[in-house]
């Protein structure tokens, strides 16, 4: 392993604080030895992540290791290796895993960029054209792209970046504001929102279907259509005012671009007729919304309802068949496998503190914290709400900001009365809508933010509006969608 992929003092400080809480501070009454000796390890683990102590796949192992070796959940060692190994029998995580796997093709046969310049050629008349062609590309392939990252910094953003540079617009220049700087907030500001719309649009998603399960008894299982119709009002909105927000805050000196269509045109010519790969992505992308979405069982009846991750393997299974991925292609998917690994650790880990009770202690200092103000449900939900979205300026990492934080607020909620799948739906949009707020709030950001076109100061100024924005519209377009269909 190379040096550089080890950061000893956020290690050091992840050890100290394991080392802490095991056998310096007590279990608070009503909290059992174990359930706090596994609190130390997830802090501890929660703590690396966020540190970048190590890559977090390594940490996952750490964590693994640990359950296994100490014993927290289980007098027995082959019990305590059981249970620390369970993780990966977890459904959703292997979701997650293979639509990763899945989205490669859509690099691998350039259907990506493809969408995004056919939108361009449509809609680049005007500079905030190009932005809604950005917001829409995003939206098409979010469904399959669990990897945010992938999608908004690898496929999206390079696109962003070839329109800026056609017309002349660059950092190295000093003519970010012609069009770049525009262009690179709406790519970033539709990521989170693409993410907030779909169970497989990013990694995290999958583990709050899981938590919020958990916390209701299963009486609340989220399924992937749930989810998209949930979302499929305050996300269109969302998206719609994005361009437009950042517009007003930040315009671009240039504001009609009939260029931009020429270019993208010209783009299309050269990437030719749609390929093979192309027309068979297509047509797996299509199988997938059609299943996913469960068109059978709607039409049918529930005897011909598929299982979600069966639904992901089936797409898989055709890509290897047809030979539009290869099983070189699926070994080399380093991100899919990582993610497993991580997600299965951290499922894991939130289970058993669960199963101790240790969440359940936490909400119950939460909700007596937030009941003593004698508010109702709705202002006591945005109360916590409110605190849970802003604590992301604190993490760098949505995963481990989720795991930390999600059930034992979404448990308060609960407990102060809040509606479970209203609360559930809300908490879960503002995971990933509290991507916007900073630089380093997710994998996505990094990669835009470094590419110099705004600010640090912009950055902020912008993803500070924007999370007003896209609270308000989640919360009240979003509280009256669930409404309407019947949710609350």
């Amino acid at each position: 392993m190379k040096g550089a992929e080890i950061r000893v003092i956020p290690g050091l400080i992840a050890i100290a604080i394991i080392l802490l809480l095991w056998f310096v501070v007590s279990p608070p009454q009503g909290v059992s030895v174990n359930a706090w000796q596994l609190l130390a390890l997830f802090v501890g683990t929660v703590v690396a992540i966020i540190g970048k102590a190590m890559p977090i796949g390594a940490i996952a192992m750490l964590a693994i290791t640990s359950v296994a070796i100490t014993g927290v959940t289980n007098d027995s060692p082959s019990g305590a290796i059981k249970d620390a190994l369970s993780g990966f029998s977890n459904s959703l995580i292997w979701l997650i895993g293979v639509a990763i796997i899945i989205s490669r093709g859509l690099a691998k046969t350039g259907l990506g960029s493809r969408i995004g310049y056919l939108f361009i050629a449509l809609f680049g008349r005007k500079t905030v054209g190009i932005g809604y062609a950005l917001a829409l590309s995003e939206l098409v392939i979010a469904p399959v792209t669990p990897s945010n990252t992938a999608r908004g910094g690898g496929i999206i953003h390079p696109i962003m970046k070839s329109i800026a540079s056609s017309f002349g617009s660059s950092p190295e220049a000093g003519t970010s504001r012609k069009i770049g700087h525009y262009l690179a907030l709406v790519n970033y500001h539709i990521n989170p929102i693409t993410s907030a719309m779909f169970i497989t649009a990013t990694a995290p998603n999958p583990l709050i279907v899981k938590l919020i399960a958990d916390a209701t008894g299963a009486n609340i299982s989220i399924t992937w259509g749930t989810w998209a119709l949930a979302a499929l009002l305050p996300g269109l909105v969302c998206i719609a005012l994005v361009p437009l927000v950042v517009y007003f805050v930040y315009p671009p000196e240039i504001k009609s671009t009939p260029d931009a269509r020429t270019y993208a045109q010209s783009k299309l010519m050269e990437m030719g007729p749609m390929s093979y790969g192309e027309k068979v992505m297509i047509s797996v992308f299509a199988l997938l919304l059609f299943l996913w979405a469960g068109v059978p069982a709607m039409i049918l009846g529930a005897d011909y309802a598929v299982n979600t991750t069966a639904v992901a393997f089936l797409g898989l299974s055709i890509l290897l068949v047809s030979r539009v991925l290869s099983w070189e292609d699926v070994l080399k998917e380093k991100s899919a496998w990582d993610t497993v690994v991580w997600f299965s650790a951290l499922v894991m880990m939130a289970t058993f503190l669960n199963k101790l009770g240790l969440v359940t202690w936490f909400s119950s200092v939460i909700e007596t914290n937030i009941a003593q103000l004698g508010l109702d449900w709705i202002v006591s939900t945005i109360i916590l709400v409110i605190v849970y979205f802003y604590a992301h300026y604190f993490f760098a990492s949505t995963t481990a900001h989720i795991t930390a934080m999600f059930a034992a607020f979404y448990a308060a909620g609960l407990a102060l009365g809040a509606p479970p799948l209203y609360l559930g739906l809300l908490l879960a949009g503002a995971s990933s809508l509290m991507m916007s707020l900073t630089h380093y709030a997710t994998g996505t950001s990094p990669i835009i933010f470094g590419s110099g076109y705004v600010s640090m100061e912009n950055w902020w100024v912008m993803g500070f509006i924007m999370s007003i924005v896209n609270l308000i519209v989640w919360g009240v377009v979003g509280g009256l969608w669930w409404k309407v269909l019947g949710y609350w």
